[in-house]
């Protein structure tokens, strides 16, 4: 087995795994689905292709919280494309600021196709809604004979320069899907398995969520590009002036 792992950072986030007419949540971290969409939209795999995502979604998943960031509301109006009348206000969640390292599990060719299609998509990718680009590169490379829960805990911390500087959690929270040699039975069920894009019928599958936390690892970026710039220095400067 080899796994393919993702850095999820930018302003904004949405990661909706369930929505109710005008109200539209994001969960506290990425979802399978919005993640595989990611992928199947980076290997130019179309909407309808329930054939060409199926391998996708058979990838075992895990994201891990490098930082939460902050969750906020904003609305969405809309007209209709053909009457032009107006449709429904909408409440659309947003995490702002967040960063994440998601993680898929399986067949080598399947994640080296997925991670040179990541370096040159098709289509752009975008975290959760096409509304959110991210902040940089998503690839984080791939590793190959290695589990998922391994490259959870190994990679390094991605959190921002800023947040970094303002605290250092023990731990980080790894959200996973059970691997087959584990029970279930302490797990959770989110319905996020993809099982079809298609926009005339949408399907997800319940999936199992485990929760485990793990000792925060050393920084990524240190002395590196990652911290080449950081648009917070100006206001750490104010503050040295005005104490």
């Amino acid at each position: 087995m080899s796994v393919l792992a993702l850095r999820l950072a930018g302003p904004l986030q949405s990661w909706g795994a369930s929505s109710r007419f005008t109200r539209r949540t994001t969960e506290s971290a990425p979802t399978k689905s919005g993640v595989i969409g990611l992928l199947a939209a980076a290997a130019g795999i179309e909407r309808g292709d329930d054939g060409a995502l199926a391998p996708l979604a058979a990838l075992r998943f895990g994201v891990r919280i490098d930082q939460p960031g902050t969750r906020i509301r904003d609305f969405h109006t809309a007209h209709h494309g053909v009457t032009g009348a107006s449709m429904p206000l909408s409440e659309r969640y947003y995490l702002a600021d967040a960063v994440f390292v998601a993680a898929v599990e399986g067949d080598r060719t399947l994640l080296t196709d997925l991670d040179e299609a990541l370096r040159s998509p098709v289509y752009p990718p975008y975290l959760g809604r096409r509304s959110c680009p991210p902040a940089g590169p998503v690839d984080l490379g791939l590793y190959e004979d290695a589990r998922l829960e391994d490259v959870l805990t190994t990679v390094p911390w991605q959190a921002s320069p800023w947040y970094r500087r303002r605290r250092t959690p023990r731990t980080l929270t790894v959200l996973r899907e059970t691997a087959a040699d584990e029970p279930a039975t302490t797990a959770d069920i989110l319905r996020d398995q993809p099982v079809s894009f298609d926009a005339a019928h949408r399907r997800h599958a319940p999936r199992t969520v485990l929760t485990v936390p793990v000792p925060t690892p050393m920084p990524a970026g240190r002395g590196g590009p990652r911290d080449a710039h950081d648009p917070f220095a100006a206001l750490a400067a104010l503050d040295v002036l005005e104490g």
